[in-house]
């Protein structure tokens, strides 16, 4: 459902007392009318801003991170973010409104988003199978379940393929700097044995968003990147969502993973790079942003308006998921966590990558985005779930 700008936000009219005249002396300027409708909702933002500001600072205080980043955005259009804490623990420096934080697993969202795309054009069906487009490949008859799974398990997390191959988490540990590609990762599950039959359970994993960069890729003939930047991120003007594909991103804050993290260090970045390349990780997630981007980019997906919206009831059919980072008893979609709050129905996807936690939500019935990044990935990094924070902040901003 696609939700008009609350009348809540309109600007109250003043009337003139009873008795002036009409004449030109007593009617207001031009433009009078447009000055307070802008004062009205300059108002309203602030307020908005700084009830946010309060949760959020509320949030730091109980919790380890050294800072947060959360963007809103709203059925009418507005947006804006607010920073809080530290950007870098050891020099002091302030969070700042434009820091960019890796984003972790929500970068799913984008590889799906290109998928359903390639569904609209005609060039992709959601319920082929996979071995259509990658069969070829030497390696395929290795992946499990490989003759049954579709592009749509893929896309919903139902394909029975496991995690990361220990091979592969030996590997970064050892040599965490050397570029891999996300094909490297998903050789990793190579051999295994498929954790049931395909299109029968809910099983999260990267690799099943690896395979989906690859099958994009053979149909286009181009970086998922590129396709990404062309059809996503340029005409959105999503200018603050980069690709996660080097160790040097500008404008990247520093991130902690905590002392006793399985990497073996703290800092995540040194010499201001990343220690551990995030290539490898490419359709599992792959994408540095800032919240106020990322918070109107999940409006965007999740009202269909990143793919053609006749896709949008398949992409909001969910399969039990469990207990995902930003609900209990959720449901996985196409490409997005489906999940019930006190709010109504959310959509969203949670976040990880070492150093760094995100979130983002669409709470349809209140016409509101938010996403929340933080810069730890510590276990003892959040004083509180960070759903409760999420619906704490949309009851505040949705309040009239």
């Amino acid at each position: 459902m696609h939700f008009q700008p609350s009348r809540r936000f309109w600007p109250v009219c003043v009337l003139l007392a009873v008795g002036l005249t009409n004449s030109p002396a007593a009617q207001a300027p031009p433009g009078a009318a447009n000055l307070s409708q802008r004062s009205a909702e300059d108002g309203v933002q602030e307020r908005r801003r700084a009830k946010l500001r309060a949760i959020l600072e509320r949030f730091h205080g109980q919790s380890r991170f050294p800072g947060v980043v959360a963007g809103a955005y709203f059925a009418d259009r507005s947006s804006f973010t607010v920073a809080v804490g530290l950007a870098d623990r050891d020099l002091r420096t302030p969070m700042s409104e434009r820091s960019l934080l890796h984003a972790g697993s929500v970068g799913k969202t984008f590889f799906a988003a290109l998928a359903l795309q390639l569904v609209g054009d005609g060039r992709l069906a959601l319920d082929d199978k996979v071995i259509q487009y990658l069969g070829s490949e030497p390696w395929w008859t290795r992946i499990p379940n490989n003759a049954t799974i579709t592009v749509r398990m893929l896309l919903n997390h139902t394909t029975g393929i496991p995690e990361y191959g220990l091979a592969l988490m030996r590997a970064l540990i050892k040599d965490p700097s050397r570029k891999r590609s996300p094909l490297e990762a998903v050789k990793s599950v190579l051999d295994a044995k498929p954790l049931f039959p395909a299109g029968t359970a809910f099983a999260y994993t990267d690799v099943n968003f690896q395979i989906l960069q690859l099958v994009t890729e053979r149909i286009t003939g181009k970086s998922a990147y590129a396709e990404i930047e062309r059809r996503l991120l340029r005409p959105l003007a999503l200018r603050a969502i980069v690709p996660a594909d080097s160790r040097s991103v500008p404008g990247l804050v520093a991130g902690y993973a905590g002392k006793d993290n399985f990497l073996g260090f703290d800092g995540v970045m040194k010499n201001g790079r990343l220690i551990l390349d995030p290539s490898f990780e490419g359709g599992g997630g792959g994408f540095i942003t800032n919240a106020g981007d990322l918070a109107r980019w999940m409006a965007y997906f999740a009202e269909g308006r990143a793919f053609p919206a006749v896709l949008l009831p398949e992409v909001r059919k969910g399969v039990p998921a469990g207990d995902l980072d930003l609900g209990k008893n959720a449901s996985s979609g196409l490409g997005v966590e489906i999940v019930q709050t006190p709010l109504g129905v959310a959509y969203g996807h949670g976040g990880f990558f070492p150093g760094y936690l995100s979130g983002v939500l669409w709470y349809p019935e209140r016409g509101l985005a938010l996403a929340i990044q933080v810069n730890s990935s510590a276990p003892d990094a959040l004083g509180r779930p960070l759903r409760d924070v999420f619906h704490e902040a949309a009851a505040a901003l949705s309040e009239n």
